[in-house]
């Protein structure tokens, strides 16, 4: 049995809230149209297709764009060693879904951590609270319009942040790069578009051939 037959399965089952499968590099991906039904069909994976083993719970913030949230649960079973990828959508009006904790024991540190980083809350979690942050925390610092540098907060007697410098950041990446090399994250110095490698004035040659040389100072 392959991920694929797997995934036709689950499918079939859930025709109209489940989508056709997707293969990307190997790997299969369905989208679970009503994320309100995920545990239905997590639970139904794990007890007839043999998903016995939730490798991963993740969230994306799909900043700009309604639902901004997607949730991802990465499946493997032992028994046939196969992996599925789940995916399903929540807004930020709602920032909630049904937990998985019921399915899988391993959810319940995932689901605290995107809480506390996202913000989006597991309804029916045994101890929903942040994992990193401390309780109070106003931020969600993973969502894409958290600065890199942190937002001040003060929350009397508990803690306080400020925002840290960034050394040797901020950080920006190459659009488009003719591979993953190119595309790595590099300083930006001051001096405009000015992309360096380790905060050195020499440019990489990829990166010399994409942008040109840098023109040093007298």
């Amino acid at each position: 049995m392959t991920a694929l037959e797997l995934a036709q399965q689950l499918k079939v089952k859930f025709a109209g809230l489940v989508s056709d499968p997707v293969e990307f590099r190997g790997e299969i991906t369905l989208k679970v149209l009503d994320a309100e039904r995920m545990p239905e069909v997590c639970s139904w994976a794990k007890a007839q297709l043999g998903f016995d083993y939730l490798v991963d719970l993740s969230s994306v913030d799909n900043y700009g764009d309604d639902p901004r949230f997607t949730i991802v649960y990465e499946l493997y079973g032992y028994g046939h060693r196969c992996h599925l990828r789940l995916g399903t959508d929540v807004s930020e009006e709602k920032s909630e879904l049904p937990t998985v904790t019921t399915v899988w024991r391993t959810a319940n540190w995932h689901e605290r951590e995107i809480y506390d980083m996202m913000g989006v809350r597991f309804r029916g979690h045994p101890d929903l609270r942040r994992i990193l942050m401390w309780e109070g925390y106003p931020y969600f610092p993973l969502r894409k319009d958290f600065p890199l540098s942190g937002k001040p907060s003060d929350v009397p007697e508990v803690a306080f942040t400020r925002p840290a410098p960034l050394e040797g950041g901020p950080f920006v990446t190459i659009a488009g790069g003719k591979d993953r090399i190119a595309r790595e994250p590099r300083v930006r110095l001051p001096e405009p578009d000015a992309l360096e490698t380790n905060s050195r004035l020499e440019r990489r040659k990829d990166i010399q051939a994409a942008h040109g040389p840098v023109e040093k100072k007298p």
